[in-house]
């Protein structure tokens, strides 16, 4: 029962800050734009040229990691595949 809580604790904050950070964005450049530029509320936020940089960045090192673990999966399924071939040859020679 108290794992349950716990699930559901989790569960909430990440959905605070996923809402959080998308309603951030959103706001950074949908609506920061239509915004005089000496407005003080310009200063809750990075320059907008970031507005590119940044999901570009986590698209490329998503990419990277993702990349990264299917070639680690494929040079192990090859070698499993060559040890039992190996084992197989091995095996017929026996015989």
């Amino acid at each position: 029962m108290v794992c349950l809580q716990l699930d559901k604790l989790v569960g909430m904050a990440m959905l605070i800050v996923a809402t959080t950070v998308f309603l951030y964005y959103t706001i950074w450049t949908l609506l920061m734009p239509f915004v005089d530029a000496g407005h003080p509320l310009h200063d809750f936020f990075p320059p907008r040229v970031w507005a590119i940089r940044i999901p570009v960045m986590i698209i490329l090192i998503g990419c990277a990691i993702v990349g990264s673990f299917l070639g680690m999966v494929m040079i192990r399924s090859n070698r499993k595949k060559a040890a039992k071939a190996k084992a197989t040859a091995a095996g017929k020679k026996k015989a």
